[in-house]
């Protein structure tokens, strides 16, 4: 057993290598520039979000598509995730995470609107793409599209459940000292309950629930900046040098160096906005959409929202730290997510405890649809689909009484094998995806309807 961890930890660390990450960080710099940095349309995104259509054709109005995508993304990296980055890599590390999210927003337009366009139509009228169609249609590769499902199959398992319902556990039970087995059969209920209605009832869950738990989140993180307000600016300082000086930043107590800054940074930014990693663009087919490349905004509107929760967490980490050199003293990852948080009057710990929470739990609801959708690939059976969910509820509460540290490497390795196929489609099918932007947004034709993306061709 000892020796198959370590195999699994030494596959982790070279799949997550140097290789992988450039590989990543590249696709992001090659789509920002093919597509004339697509960032800059940010405000065109919020319009189609926000405005009503009634020829949308699709399963999801793109607002629940869109809730679905932040229910899976936003999650427990982003806030514990940041703390880990500026532990290892020290405060610069926050900046390198927003600048991978910038890039990132590139990666995300494409890979959502490549779902669109080769999405299908089964014979009940429901629309079901992703990667492993993307793949299949576009390339005509099955076997790397099988492949592609797989690692996702895998990583739902342990990314996207056993790890936040651990989460789920261990900050109720610091708070509360509630045990883990009550916590676990809590958490399976909801679960269970949300996804037996499938994708409509985890739209209807998540849309009324993100909202609501960035909005708790963000008031948080505002109230303890208001709070520690006179070392914002110094903070903000300490980020920006951090990231690009040699020396240690505060005090040496967390981290130091550019290098590592990069590194972690880089790692985290790419990690917690799943940008390249395939999973937000299975929920991204289903939205209803006149064309791809509206879809694909709107995707990437959730790569921006990534990107303001990790600069908050990170801002507030180090102004906390500032404030209070005793802190650092706590340098690992959680306890210093959680001493900033408990600096915050009577309410500070519970806020944290309730926001932890929620973003695991809807973490669990859109992971479990990833899952079903490249279950389904594989083998589009009924009965399989009733099984995944039975199983997909026992592991949310296995999650919560059971250690999680080879869970964690091996979900980590799972995402890894699921970025590779979904990359490799990426880049081959590039002027797709330039054909596509020049056609309806370079051309402003965004209200045009596209016959070859609403679901129209039978599913083979």
């Amino acid at each position: 057993m000892e020796t198959a961890v370590n195999a699994l930890k030494a596959a982790d660390a070279f799949i997550w290598g140097p290789p992988l990450l450039i590989l990543l960080l590249g696709t992001h710099l090659f789509y920002t520039f093919r597509l004339r940095f697509v960032q800059r349309y940010l405000g065109t995104a919020v319009k189609l979000i926000t405005k009503r259509d009634d020829q949308l054709n699709g399963n999801v109005a793109p607002f629940a598509a869109l809730a679905v995508a932040l229910a899976s993304t936003i999650g427990t990296g982003n806030v514990v995730g940041v703390a880990t980055a500026i532990v290892l890599g020290g405060p610069g590390a926050v900046f390198w995470c927003m600048i991978t999210g910038v890039f990132g927003m590139a990666t995300k337009y494409a890979e959502s609107l490549l779902a669109v366009k080769f999405r299908v139509k089964d014979e009940k009228g429901e629309v079901h793409g992703g990667p492993m169609y993307t793949i299949a249609r576009g390339l005509k590769w099955k076997w790397m599209a099988v492949a592609f499902c797989v690692a996702g199959s895998f990583a739902v398992l342990g990314t996207g459940n056993m790890v936040q319902s651990n989460a789920i556990a261990t900050v109720v039970n610091d708070t509360f000292g509630v045990p883990g087995w009550t916590v676990g059969v809590a958490v399976a209920v909801l679960v269970g309950l949300v996804i037996i209605g499938g994708l409509q009832s985890i739209a209807k869950f998540c849309t009324v629930m993100v909202p609501f738990m960035s909005f708790i989140y963000l008031a948080g993180c505002i109230a303890l900046l208001i709070f520690n307000r006179a070392y914002l600016g110094e903070a903000a300082m300490v980020i920006i040098r951090s990231a690009f000086s040699s020396e240690a930043a505060l005090g040496g107590a967390i981290g130091s160096g550019f290098m590592l800054a990069a590194r972690y940074g880089i790692a985290r930014g790419l990690f917690s906005n799943e940008a390249g990693m395939g999973s937000e663009p299975i929920v991204a087919a289903s939205s209803m959409t006149r064309n791809a490349v509206r879809q694909g905004l709107v995707s990437y509107f959730g790569t921006f929202c990534t990107i303001i929760i990790c600069a908050m967490t990170g801002i507030v980490i180090v102004s906390c730290c500032l404030a209070n050199p005793a802190v650092v003293e706590n340098s690992q990852s959680g306890i210093l997510t959680q001493a900033c948080f408990r600096q915050l009057p009577y309410v500070g710990k519970y806020l944290l405890t309730f926001a932890i929470s929620a973003f695991a739990v809807t973490t669990l609801l859109g992971w479990f649809y990833y899952g079903q959708e490249c279950l389904r690939f594989l083998i589009n059976k009924p009965a399989a689909m009733f099984a995944y969910k039975i199983l997909y509820t026992l592991v949310a509460f296995l999650g919560a009484v059971t250690s999680l540290t080879v869970a964690w490497d091996f979900a980590n390795l799972s995402n890894g094998l699921m970025v590779i196929p979904n990359v490799i489609s990426l880049l081959l099918l590039n002027k797709v995806v330039v054909a596509e932007t020049e056609k309806y947004l370079w051309s402003n034709n965004l209200d045009m309807n596209d016959p070859d993306c609403v679901g129209e061709d039978k599913e083979n």
